[in-house]
């Protein structure tokens, strides 16, 4: 589900069958803070539809475990000391289980570099030591489009990312058909071609400069 109108209408509906009687008023107003940050409407809604322990629960907080590349550990928090694990990115959601178990699958505690099974649990067991997910358009360390975080190398295809030849969009510009000599992509080994060609020129990683004033609600970015 892609459109955010469409996203936020489906949470809602989810919300009335799933909130407890009395709290209804204030999982809506975490739904307002999220309102256009697709990261955070995916966890509302496979969190309400699916009802982790299949009991009635409320969002009362987001809170990040770790993000890296554009995937993030995130926990929905339902009490004080009690949540679910989600990983989230653009390309879809995956729910991890309790945060009281503290635990993630080694291949995930590698990616998201956690020095060992014992530092992940000891984590889960601080949630007040965690911090709280910022909508993306709030976060100016976050590229709004592909989620890289400040210092790491845009998603390839990323609307917001630099190209290193001459400085405007990488996807807007001609550089990449002077580069293979080529009028157009049209395949994948033309595209892993370029790519090797980027990265031997040198990708430029996000950074706050490079930040679009506000991303749409489809697929692409508004530029000032």
């Amino acid at each position: 589900m892609t459109d955010l109108r469409e996203l936020r209408k489906a949470i809602r509906e989810a919300m009335e069958y799933a909130v407890p009687d009395g709290y209804l008023d204030k999982a809506e107003d975490l739904l307002d803070i999220y309102h256009d940050d697709k990261i955070a409407l995916d966890l509302l809604h496979e969190f309400y539809l699916s009802l982790p322990d299949a009991r009635e629960a409320w969002v009362r907080e987001i809170m990040v475990l770790a993000r890296h590349h554009g995937i993030f550990l995130l926990s929905a928090m339902v009490g004080g000391r009690e949540g679910y694990l989600y990983l989230v990115s653009s390309e879809g959601i995956e729910f991890q289980g309790s945060l009281a178990d503290g635990f993630l699958a080694q291949e995930l505690l590698d990616f998201f570099q956690f020095e060992s099974e014992e530092a992940f649990r000891r984590l889960c067991a601080a949630p007040a030591e965690l911090h709280s997910y910022e909508p993306l358009q709030v976060d100016e360390d976050i590229c709004p489009a592909c989620h890289a975080l400040a210092g790491e190398h845009h998603e390839l295809g990323c609307p917001v990312e630099v190209c290193p030849w001459c400085g405007g969009q990488l996807i807007h510009c001609d550089c990449r058909f002077e580069q293979l000599g080529l009028d157009a992509i049209s395949n994948e080994t033309e595209l892993l071609r370029f790519e090797d060609l980027l990265e031997e020129r040198g990708r430029i990683p996000y950074s706050r400069e490079q930040r679009p004033s506000f991303a749409d609600e489809g697929t692409g970015v508004i530029l000032d």
